[in-house]
Protein backbone atom coordinates (compact mmCIF):
# COMPACT_ATOMS: atom_id res chain seq x y z
CA UNK A 1 0.00 0.00 0.00
CA UNK A 2 1.14 3.28 -0.91
CA UNK A 3 0.75 6.17 1.69
CA UNK A 4 0.72 9.34 -0.57
CA UNK A 5 -1.82 11.27 -2.79
CA UNK A 6 -1.56 13.55 -5.45
CA UNK A 7 -5.52 14.18 -6.42
CA UNK A 8 -4.37 17.18 -8.64
CA UNK A 9 -1.16 15.99 -10.35
CA UNK A 10 -0.62 13.14 -12.57
CA UNK A 11 -0.19 10.61 -9.72
CA UNK A 12 -0.28 7.39 -12.02
CA UNK A 13 1.88 8.39 -14.94
CA UNK A 14 4.42 9.01 -12.36
CA UNK A 15 3.82 5.71 -10.56
CA UNK A 16 4.02 4.24 -13.38
CA UNK A 17 7.83 6.01 -14.62
CA UNK A 18 8.61 4.82 -11.11
CA UNK A 19 7.88 1.06 -11.91
CA UNK A 20 9.02 0.81 -15.36
CA UNK A 21 11.56 3.86 -16.19
CA UNK A 22 12.11 4.81 -20.18
CA UNK A 23 9.70 2.37 -21.28
CA UNK A 24 6.95 4.63 -20.19
CA UNK A 25 8.25 7.33 -22.47
CA UNK A 26 6.16 5.45 -25.03
CA UNK A 27 2.60 4.00 -25.08
CA UNK A 28 1.87 0.28 -24.15
CA UNK A 29 4.50 -2.25 -26.33
CA UNK A 30 1.37 -4.10 -26.91
CA UNK A 31 -0.32 -1.48 -28.80
CA UNK A 32 3.20 -1.76 -31.62
CA UNK A 33 1.49 -3.06 -34.65
CA UNK A 34 -2.21 -3.27 -33.19
CA UNK A 35 -2.81 0.94 -32.96
CA UNK A 36 -2.88 3.68 -35.03
CA UNK A 37 -1.36 6.87 -32.69
CA UNK A 38 -1.68 10.19 -33.14
CA UNK A 39 -2.22 13.96 -31.10
CA UNK A 40 -4.26 13.27 -28.18
CA UNK A 41 -7.98 14.40 -28.67
CA UNK A 42 -9.06 16.77 -25.92
CA UNK A 43 -9.91 20.34 -24.42
CA UNK A 44 -6.86 22.47 -25.06
CA UNK A 45 -4.89 22.77 -21.98
CA UNK A 46 -5.82 25.83 -19.79
CA UNK A 47 -1.55 25.73 -18.55
CA UNK A 48 0.14 27.74 -20.91
CA UNK A 49 2.87 26.12 -20.53
CA UNK A 50 1.02 22.65 -21.38
CA UNK A 51 -1.07 24.69 -24.17
CA UNK A 52 2.41 25.46 -25.78
CA UNK A 53 4.24 23.41 -28.31
CA UNK A 54 7.60 22.81 -29.15
CA UNK A 55 8.42 23.96 -32.92
CA UNK A 56 11.75 22.46 -34.51
CA UNK A 57 12.86 24.10 -37.62
CA UNK A 58 13.66 22.41 -41.52
CA UNK A 59 16.69 24.03 -41.20
CA UNK A 60 19.15 22.73 -38.56
CA UNK A 61 22.41 24.31 -39.11
CA UNK A 62 23.82 23.55 -35.02
CA UNK A 63 22.86 19.74 -36.21
CA UNK A 64 25.29 20.28 -39.35
CA UNK A 65 27.49 21.42 -36.65
CA UNK A 66 27.22 18.19 -34.78
CA UNK A 67 27.55 16.35 -37.78
CA UNK A 68 31.25 18.20 -38.74
CA UNK A 69 31.85 16.84 -35.03
CA UNK A 70 30.71 13.71 -34.77
CA UNK A 71 31.59 12.94 -38.67
CA UNK A 72 28.45 11.14 -38.73
CA UNK A 73 24.77 11.93 -38.53
CA UNK A 74 24.24 12.55 -34.87
CA UNK A 75 21.41 11.36 -32.57
CA UNK A 76 19.52 11.88 -29.37
CA UNK A 77 21.96 9.64 -27.59
CA UNK A 78 24.59 13.17 -28.61
CA UNK A 79 23.29 15.40 -26.36
CA UNK A 80 24.77 16.88 -23.68
CA UNK A 81 22.73 17.20 -20.74
CA UNK A 82 25.69 18.30 -17.87
CA UNK A 83 24.63 21.35 -16.94
CA UNK A 84 26.07 24.19 -14.06
CA UNK A 85 23.19 24.62 -11.85
CA UNK A 86 23.52 27.43 -9.15
CA UNK A 87 27.09 26.96 -9.17
CA UNK A 88 27.17 22.86 -8.83
CA UNK A 89 27.86 20.48 -11.86
CA UNK A 90 24.93 18.85 -12.57
CA UNK A 91 24.58 15.52 -14.43
CA UNK A 92 21.03 16.71 -16.18
CA UNK A 93 19.29 19.97 -16.00
CA UNK A 94 17.73 18.95 -13.15
CA UNK A 95 17.22 19.61 -9.23
CA UNK A 96 15.35 17.93 -6.20
CA UNK A 97 12.89 21.02 -5.06
CA UNK A 98 13.01 21.52 -1.11
CA UNK A 99 11.22 19.09 0.58
CA UNK A 100 10.54 20.87 4.59
CA UNK A 101 9.57 19.66 7.86
CA UNK A 102 5.80 18.43 6.22
CA UNK A 103 4.82 14.53 7.52
CA UNK A 104 4.63 13.53 3.54
CA UNK A 105 8.25 13.58 3.69
CA UNK A 106 8.24 11.23 6.58
CA UNK A 107 11.64 9.08 7.74
CA UNK A 108 11.78 7.37 4.76
CA UNK A 109 10.86 8.88 1.80
CA UNK A 110 13.29 12.18 2.46
CA UNK A 111 16.16 10.14 2.88
CA UNK A 112 15.13 7.78 -0.07
CA UNK A 113 14.85 10.57 -2.36
CA UNK A 114 18.12 12.42 -1.24
CA UNK A 115 20.20 9.44 -1.85
CA UNK A 116 18.87 8.61 -5.39
CA UNK A 117 18.99 12.22 -5.98
CA UNK A 118 22.80 12.12 -5.11
CA UNK A 119 23.42 8.99 -7.26
CA UNK A 120 22.18 11.03 -10.00
CA UNK A 121 24.57 14.13 -9.69
CA UNK A 122 21.90 16.67 -9.73
CA UNK A 123 21.45 19.21 -6.98
CA UNK A 124 18.97 18.55 -3.76
CA UNK A 125 17.62 21.34 -1.67
CA UNK A 126 16.58 20.88 1.83
CA UNK A 127 13.45 22.70 3.03
CA UNK A 128 13.26 25.03 5.67
CA UNK A 129 11.75 24.15 9.14
CA UNK A 130 13.10 20.80 9.61
CA UNK A 131 15.79 21.47 12.32
CA UNK A 132 13.35 23.03 14.64
CA UNK A 133 10.58 20.55 14.24
CA UNK A 134 12.78 17.12 13.61
CA UNK A 135 15.91 18.23 15.08
CA UNK A 136 19.49 18.57 13.45
CA UNK A 137 20.58 15.09 14.34
CA UNK A 138 17.99 11.67 14.00
CA UNK A 139 16.12 9.60 11.62
CA UNK A 140 14.17 12.46 10.45
CA UNK A 141 16.46 15.08 10.96
CA UNK A 142 18.22 17.54 8.29
CA UNK A 143 21.87 15.99 8.80
CA UNK A 144 20.34 12.21 7.92
CA UNK A 145 19.07 13.66 4.55
CA UNK A 146 22.64 15.36 3.94
CA UNK A 147 24.17 12.41 4.60
CA UNK A 148 22.00 10.07 2.31
CA UNK A 149 22.86 12.56 -0.29
CA UNK A 150 26.82 13.07 0.06
CA UNK A 151 27.29 8.90 0.97
CA UNK A 152 25.86 8.25 -2.78
CA UNK A 153 26.86 11.66 -4.87
CA UNK A 154 29.94 10.73 -7.50
CA UNK A 155 33.03 12.97 -7.11
CA UNK A 156 32.34 16.33 -8.31
CA UNK A 157 28.90 16.33 -9.05
CA UNK A 158 25.50 17.86 -7.39
CA UNK A 159 25.49 20.03 -4.61
CA UNK A 160 23.23 19.67 -1.16
CA UNK A 161 21.25 23.47 -0.78
CA UNK A 162 19.63 24.31 2.52
CA UNK A 163 16.83 26.49 3.20
CA UNK A 164 16.11 29.28 6.51
CA UNK A 165 13.09 30.41 7.39
CA UNK A 166 12.94 33.08 10.29
CA UNK A 167 12.74 30.36 12.63
CA UNK A 168 15.36 28.50 10.99
CA UNK A 169 17.38 31.52 11.55
CA UNK A 170 17.14 31.48 15.18
CA UNK A 171 18.03 28.06 15.67
CA UNK A 172 21.65 28.91 13.30
CA UNK A 173 21.08 26.44 10.91
CA UNK A 174 23.41 27.72 8.30
CA UNK A 175 25.92 28.45 11.30
CA UNK A 176 25.52 24.68 12.40
CA UNK A 177 25.35 22.95 8.88
CA UNK A 178 28.82 25.57 7.17
CA UNK A 179 30.80 24.46 10.36
CA UNK A 180 29.99 20.89 10.86
CA UNK A 181 32.67 18.45 10.33
CA UNK A 182 30.07 15.76 8.82
CA UNK A 183 29.61 18.31 5.71
CA UNK A 184 32.75 19.68 5.33
CA UNK A 185 33.57 17.10 2.20
CA UNK A 186 30.67 19.35 0.97
CA UNK A 187 31.83 22.57 1.51
CA UNK A 188 35.47 21.54 0.39
CA UNK A 189 34.44 20.29 -2.61
CA UNK A 190 32.13 23.22 -3.26
CA UNK A 191 29.01 21.41 -3.25
CA UNK A 192 27.47 23.33 -0.10
CA UNK A 193 24.55 25.97 -0.25
CA UNK A 194 22.61 27.81 1.44
CA UNK A 195 19.10 28.92 -0.21
CA UNK A 196 17.33 32.10 1.26
CA UNK A 197 13.56 31.20 0.91
CA UNK A 198 10.73 34.34 -0.11
CA UNK A 199 8.19 32.45 -0.58
CA UNK A 200 6.59 29.43 -2.34
CA UNK A 201 4.33 28.30 -5.12
CA UNK A 202 1.94 26.79 -3.50
CA UNK A 203 1.14 29.65 -0.73
CA UNK A 204 2.61 33.25 -1.69
CA UNK A 205 2.60 35.35 0.98
CA UNK A 206 2.61 33.00 3.78
CA UNK A 207 5.35 31.02 5.74
CA UNK A 208 5.21 27.24 6.05
CA UNK A 209 1.81 25.38 7.38
CA UNK A 210 2.10 21.87 8.66
CA UNK A 211 -0.50 20.26 10.97
CA UNK A 212 1.02 18.92 14.41
CA UNK A 213 -0.85 17.15 16.97
CA UNK A 214 -0.71 18.41 20.63
CA UNK A 215 2.17 17.63 22.13
CA UNK A 216 4.18 18.35 19.21
CA UNK A 217 2.38 22.08 19.58
CA UNK A 218 3.37 22.04 23.11
CA UNK A 219 6.86 21.49 22.19
CA UNK A 220 7.06 23.98 19.45
CA UNK A 221 5.13 26.69 21.27
CA UNK A 222 7.88 29.17 22.00
CA UNK A 223 8.96 28.74 17.99
CA UNK A 224 5.95 28.78 15.86
CA UNK A 225 2.35 30.90 16.18
CA UNK A 226 -0.23 27.72 17.15
CA UNK A 227 -3.97 27.81 15.62
CA UNK A 228 -6.10 25.30 17.33
CA UNK A 229 -8.07 25.68 14.18
CA UNK A 230 -7.63 22.27 12.26
CA UNK A 231 -9.44 19.52 14.43
CA UNK A 232 -11.67 21.72 16.88
CA UNK A 233 -12.48 18.46 18.65
CA UNK A 234 -9.34 16.23 18.64
CA UNK A 235 -5.66 16.73 19.02
CA UNK A 236 -4.17 18.58 15.87
CA UNK A 237 -3.39 21.59 15.18
CA UNK A 238 -1.79 24.86 12.45
CA UNK A 239 1.53 25.21 12.88
CA UNK A 240 1.93 28.40 11.45
CA UNK A 241 6.35 29.93 10.28
CA UNK A 242 6.81 33.14 9.85
CA UNK A 243 6.68 34.57 5.99
CA UNK A 244 9.78 36.29 6.63
CA UNK A 245 9.57 40.58 5.25
CA UNK A 246 11.00 41.91 2.20
CA UNK A 247 11.76 45.12 0.29
CA UNK A 248 14.59 45.62 -2.16
CA UNK A 249 17.17 46.82 0.23
CA UNK A 250 16.61 43.82 2.39
CA UNK A 251 16.91 41.34 0.00
CA UNK A 252 20.00 42.77 -1.52
CA UNK A 253 20.97 43.05 1.98
CA UNK A 254 19.99 39.14 2.94
CA UNK A 255 22.18 38.01 -0.53
CA UNK A 256 25.06 40.12 0.84
CA UNK A 257 25.37 39.04 4.07
CA UNK A 258 25.17 34.92 2.88
CA UNK A 259 28.19 35.90 0.26
CA UNK A 260 30.10 37.30 3.30
CA UNK A 261 29.56 35.00 5.96
CA UNK A 262 29.22 32.04 4.24
CA UNK A 263 31.95 32.55 1.40
CA UNK A 264 32.61 28.88 0.35
CA UNK A 265 28.97 28.16 -0.24
CA UNK A 266 26.55 28.69 -2.84
CA UNK A 267 23.83 31.66 -2.30
CA UNK A 268 20.05 30.99 -3.87
CA UNK A 269 16.96 32.67 -3.19
CA UNK A 270 13.76 30.85 -3.60
CA UNK A 271 11.17 33.69 -4.67
CA UNK A 272 7.14 32.98 -5.10
CA UNK A 273 5.21 33.56 -8.13
CA UNK A 274 4.84 37.45 -7.26
CA UNK A 275 3.26 39.89 -9.76
CA UNK A 276 7.13 41.62 -9.58
CA UNK A 277 8.76 38.16 -9.82
CA UNK A 278 11.38 39.94 -12.68
CA UNK A 279 12.29 42.88 -10.24
CA UNK A 280 12.51 40.20 -7.21
CA UNK A 281 14.58 38.00 -9.47
CA UNK A 282 17.23 41.11 -10.69
CA UNK A 283 17.76 42.20 -7.56
CA UNK A 284 19.05 38.96 -6.40
CA UNK A 285 21.47 38.31 -9.23
CA UNK A 286 22.79 41.96 -9.29
CA UNK A 287 23.64 41.18 -5.10
CA UNK A 288 25.40 38.27 -5.93
CA UNK A 289 22.72 34.94 -5.82
CA UNK A 290 24.32 32.08 -7.77
CA UNK A 291 20.81 31.25 -8.84
CA UNK A 292 17.39 32.30 -7.78
CA UNK A 293 14.67 29.85 -7.89
CA UNK A 294 11.12 30.62 -8.96
CA UNK A 295 8.41 28.33 -7.92
CA UNK A 296 5.15 28.88 -9.83
CA UNK A 297 1.36 28.98 -8.82
CA UNK A 298 1.55 25.30 -9.91
CA UNK A 299 4.13 24.31 -7.21
CA UNK A 300 3.21 21.77 -4.66
CA UNK A 301 2.84 21.59 -1.16
CA UNK A 302 2.76 19.28 1.72
CA UNK A 303 -0.40 21.66 3.36
CA UNK A 304 -1.96 24.73 2.04
CA UNK A 305 -5.10 26.91 1.91
CA UNK A 306 -7.37 25.69 -0.52
CA UNK A 307 -7.94 28.92 -1.39
CA UNK A 308 -3.75 29.43 -1.96
CA UNK A 309 -4.06 27.13 -4.19
CA UNK A 310 -7.02 27.59 -6.60
CA UNK A 311 -6.21 31.20 -6.62
CA UNK A 312 -3.08 33.12 -5.78
CA UNK A 313 0.43 33.94 -7.63
CA UNK A 314 0.83 34.22 -11.14
CA UNK A 315 1.36 30.73 -13.18
CA UNK A 316 5.02 29.41 -14.21
CA UNK A 317 4.33 30.11 -17.74
CA UNK A 318 3.51 34.03 -16.93
CA UNK A 319 6.63 34.22 -14.65
CA UNK A 320 8.89 32.59 -17.50
CA UNK A 321 7.40 35.32 -19.53
CA UNK A 322 8.17 38.83 -17.30
CA UNK A 323 11.40 37.31 -16.50
CA UNK A 324 12.24 37.25 -20.06
CA UNK A 325 16.26 36.65 -20.64
CA UNK A 326 17.69 36.17 -16.95
CA UNK A 327 20.53 37.80 -15.54
CA UNK A 328 21.85 35.10 -14.27
CA UNK A 329 20.85 31.32 -13.38
CA UNK A 330 16.93 30.63 -13.32
CA UNK A 331 15.80 27.45 -11.82
CA UNK A 332 12.15 27.09 -11.89
CA UNK A 333 9.52 24.13 -10.30
CA UNK A 334 5.93 23.46 -11.00
CA UNK A 335 4.07 20.46 -12.01
CA UNK A 336 7.42 18.96 -13.45
CA UNK A 337 7.06 15.30 -13.68
CA UNK A 338 8.58 14.93 -17.43
CA UNK A 339 10.58 15.95 -20.37
CA UNK A 340 8.08 17.75 -22.32
CA UNK A 341 7.60 20.65 -19.61
CA UNK A 342 10.85 19.91 -18.52
CA UNK A 343 12.29 21.38 -22.18
CA UNK A 344 9.62 24.33 -22.46
CA UNK A 345 10.63 25.88 -19.23
CA UNK A 346 14.36 25.54 -20.55
CA UNK A 347 13.67 27.12 -24.04
CA UNK A 348 11.97 30.05 -21.97
CA UNK A 349 14.90 30.79 -19.77
CA UNK A 350 15.40 28.24 -17.01
CA UNK A 351 18.49 26.84 -16.50
CA UNK A 352 17.13 23.70 -14.56
CA UNK A 353 13.92 22.52 -13.38
CA UNK A 354 12.85 20.93 -10.18
CA UNK A 355 11.35 17.89 -9.27
CA UNK A 356 8.83 18.09 -6.25
CA UNK A 357 5.63 16.08 -5.86
CA UNK A 358 6.85 13.89 -8.96
CA UNK A 359 9.95 13.17 -6.88
CA UNK A 360 7.88 12.04 -3.42
CA UNK A 361 5.72 9.91 -5.61
CA UNK A 362 7.99 7.69 -7.21
CA UNK A 363 10.24 7.10 -4.12
CA UNK A 364 6.71 6.08 -2.62
CA UNK A 365 5.76 4.04 -5.38
CA UNK A 366 9.26 2.69 -5.09
CA UNK A 367 11.97 3.64 -2.15
CA UNK A 368 15.05 1.98 -3.92
CA UNK A 369 14.86 2.95 -7.43
CA UNK A 370 11.86 5.02 -7.80
CA UNK A 371 13.34 8.39 -8.57
CA UNK A 372 15.92 6.80 -10.37
CA UNK A 373 13.45 5.92 -12.79
CA UNK A 374 11.75 8.65 -13.19
CA UNK A 375 14.74 10.71 -13.92
CA UNK A 376 15.49 8.29 -16.62
CA UNK A 377 12.38 8.54 -18.31
CA UNK A 378 12.90 12.15 -18.20
CA UNK A 379 16.52 12.02 -19.21
CA UNK A 380 15.50 9.84 -22.44
CA UNK A 381 12.47 12.66 -23.73
CA UNK A 382 15.40 15.82 -23.03
CA UNK A 383 17.77 13.91 -25.24
CA UNK A 384 14.94 13.22 -27.68
CA UNK A 385 13.18 16.50 -27.59
CA UNK A 386 16.19 18.76 -27.54
CA UNK A 387 18.02 16.94 -30.74
CA UNK A 388 14.53 16.87 -32.52
CA UNK A 389 14.79 20.87 -32.18
CA UNK A 390 18.13 20.24 -33.76
CA UNK A 391 20.00 21.40 -30.38
CA UNK A 392 22.81 19.18 -28.44
CA UNK A 393 22.69 21.11 -25.48
CA UNK A 394 20.01 22.63 -23.30
CA UNK A 395 21.54 26.17 -23.13
CA UNK A 396 21.11 26.61 -26.95
CA UNK A 397 17.34 26.15 -26.29
CA UNK A 398 15.61 29.57 -26.74
CA UNK A 399 12.28 30.91 -26.53
CA UNK A 400 12.63 30.80 -30.85
CA UNK A 401 11.95 26.80 -30.70
CA UNK A 402 8.70 27.78 -28.37
CA UNK A 403 4.82 28.55 -30.12
CA UNK A 404 2.16 29.57 -28.07
CA UNK A 405 -1.63 30.16 -29.24
CA UNK A 406 -1.27 33.25 -27.04
CA UNK A 407 2.22 34.16 -28.23
CA UNK A 408 5.55 34.28 -25.89
CA UNK A 409 6.08 37.74 -25.59
CA UNK A 410 9.61 38.53 -23.93
CA UNK A 411 9.88 41.58 -22.32
CA UNK A 412 12.60 43.66 -22.55
CA UNK A 413 13.33 45.12 -19.02
CA UNK A 414 11.84 43.51 -15.39
CA UNK A 415 11.49 46.91 -14.26
CA UNK A 416 8.81 46.98 -16.84
CA UNK A 417 6.77 44.66 -15.60
CA UNK A 418 7.05 44.73 -11.80
CA UNK A 419 3.53 46.17 -10.70
CA UNK A 420 1.46 44.80 -13.61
Amino acid sequence: MTALRADTFPEQAVRERARSGAAAVFPALSDYGAALLGEPVGPPPADALDAARLVPPVFMPLRLEKLIDLAREPLHGDVDLTTTVGGFTAHLPLYLSAFGSTSAVGTDLGRAAAAQAGALGIPMVVGENVVPVDGYNGERSLLARITAYADHAPDGAGGVVVQQSTEDADAEVWNRVYSDPATRPLLESGRLGFELKVGQGAKPGLGGLTVVDRAQADRLADRFALEPLVDPEGDRVLRCASPGTFTEEILRQQVRLMRNNYPRARVWVKLPPGRDVAAAADVAWQAGADAVTVDGAEGGSGWAPTASLAGVGLPLAECLRRIGSPRGCLLVSGRVWEGLRAVKCLAAGATATGLGRAALLAVDENPRSGLTRLVEAMTLELRLLISALGKYHPSTLSTEDLWSPAGWAVPTSPMAVAQV
